[in-house]
């Protein structure tokens, strides 16, 4: 499946919405010492993948979790950054 379409046939809502729900939970353990940095997270596994920049976040989780969208938050920032499927392309 080409990256155009597993971006189509996701729903970029709920990824939103559970990416959302899973950081909340998560985000007191890394906000005093990581704010600025970036999280890529799994919504079906929670598996959260933490880098200093977004492209690396996401080639981590994408290494864990070949084929799969994931949420990508800025830490200690209330807004979501963006959210993310890559293979090998930068944010």
């Amino acid at each position: 499946m080409t990256d155009e379409q597993l971006m189509k046939s996701v729903d970029a809502q709920k990824i939103v919405r559970e990416g959302t729900k899973i950081y909340d939970l998560i985000k007191s353990k890394y906000l005093s010492e990581h704010t600025g940095e970036f999280l890529a997270i799994d919504i079906d596994s929670h598996d959260a993948f933490l880098a200093t920049q977004s492209t690396d976040a996401i080639q981590d989780a994408i290494k864990a979790h070949p084929g799969k969208v994931f949420f990508l938050v800025k830490i200690g920032y209330s807004a979501v950054e963006r959210f993310a499927r890559l293979k090998n392309k930068r944010i």
